[in-house]
């Protein structure tokens, strides 16, 4: 935003005290200000339109419309940048949020705790710098469907670069893993990726996906319960397996080294732990030209030095084009630097994948 405009938040929260709680924060932000805060969806929905927020606040469990089908309604009628923020990472409400995610919403972060908690400062600083990135996001209006993605931020035909891979020239042999690095905007892009790959996908695949760590162990089950593929917390030393997703234990970096996937505690890498370019690097090393490596969606550098190795190394390497990116960030940063084989659309990028292992498999050029 630029000037001395204000971000202007709207918070939507049943809970009279919790309400009063995420206005007291936004109102100790500069950048922020609250403009209005409501109790049910139904009323953040009348009050869009004459409200005009720049950001929403959105919980998930309200009385009548619940977060997940305010989330569709908004997103038909009056696309606006939507945090979830949730209290519960149980089954239950983790789900709604994960399907709010799926369905247009940005992200999800903790609702913060009383004052007066040792957490208190630390929570409240990141959901305002979540209000303050997450209102720069352009998003567009889609179709009111539950179980569908939408393309966040698609508007027309899509019109992507695809770039010559490094390889292209040559008969490469099949490749052994699929690695793929997401953040802002990733559980709705990777679900799709996944339902792309389809039950029967030969490789395994290790997801490295930037989130709040309390929600982690839920988005890995949400993956495996609404996609096609199983997904597990990657455990140390265990060799992954194919057809099956492995994610990282929060605040802990996924590498392979021998075949076999191990945690590490190693410092953040852009800013980061999980990080895409600590995947990438080791698969790089580990693999040769035997990898597939995916940057998505995100806000950030991550995942571009780590995938350049592997286009270096030989490997296949693909990045989301900007014309389905919720964030541009991550996929940008790789195009620059040379490290991006092919830039496309999200809804291309599985089919690209089954495309380079069947030819690679048929002795082909991919």
């Amino acid at each position: 935003m630029g000037g001395d405009k204000k971000i202007k938040v709207l918070v939507v929260e049943d809970s009279a005290v919790v309400r009063e709680l995420l206005c007291h924060i936004i109102s100790q932000d500069s950048r922020l200000e609250v403009a209005g805060a409501v109790s049910s969806a139904e009323e953040a929905i009348q009050s869009l339109e004459r409200l005009k927020p720049d950001v929403i606040s959105l919980d998930i469990r309200l009385p009548g419309m619940n977060g997940l089908d305010a989330t569709l309604e908004i997103m038909a009628t009056n696309p606006t940048p939507i945090v979830v923020v949730s209290a519960n990472v149980e089954c239950d409400e983790l789900n709604i949020a994960m399907n709010a995610l799926k369905a247009g919403a940005l992200t999800v972060v903790e609702k913060p705790v009383g004052l007066s908690h040792e957490d208190y400062q630390a929570m409240a600083e990141n959901l305002c710098r979540q209000f303050v990135i997450m209102s720069e996001v352009r998003v567009l209006k889609q179709a009111r469907r539950r179980g569908l993605h939408f393309g966040a931020g698609v508007d027309g035909p899509s019109d992507f670069a695809a770039m010559p891979s490094a390889d292209s020239a040559k008969q490469a042999p099949p490749p052994l893993i699929l690695g793929i690095a997401a953040s802002t905007g990733g559980p709705s892009a990777v679900s799709q990726v996944l339902t792309g790959l389809g039950k029967n996908f030969p490789l395994p695949v290790l997801l490295v996906q930037h989130m709040t760590d309390s929600f982690l162990p839920g988005f890995v089950s949400w993956l495996g319960e609404t996609g096609p593929l199983p997904a597990r917390i990657a455990q140390d030393g265990e060799r992954p397996l194919p057809g099956i997703v492995y994610a990282p234990p929060a605040d802990q970096h996924l590498v392979l080294q021998d075949g076999h996937l191990r945690l590490s505690k190693g410092p953040q890498v852009s800013g980061q732990r999980p990080s895409g370019t600590v995947l990438f690097k080791s698969m790089a090393q580990d693999l040769g030209k035997r990898g597939i490596g995916v940057v998505l969606t995100g806000m950030g550098d991550d995942g571009a030095d780590g995938l350049l190795a592997m286009r270096k190394a030989g490997a296949y390497t693909l990045a989301e084009d900007r014309s389905t990116a919720v964030v541009y960030g991550m996929p940008d940063a790789a195009a620059q630097l040379g490290a991006v084989g092919a830039l496309l659309p999200l809804d291309a990028i599985a089919p690209r994948i089954h495309d380079l292992i069947n030819r690679s498999r048929a002795g082909g050029k991919p």
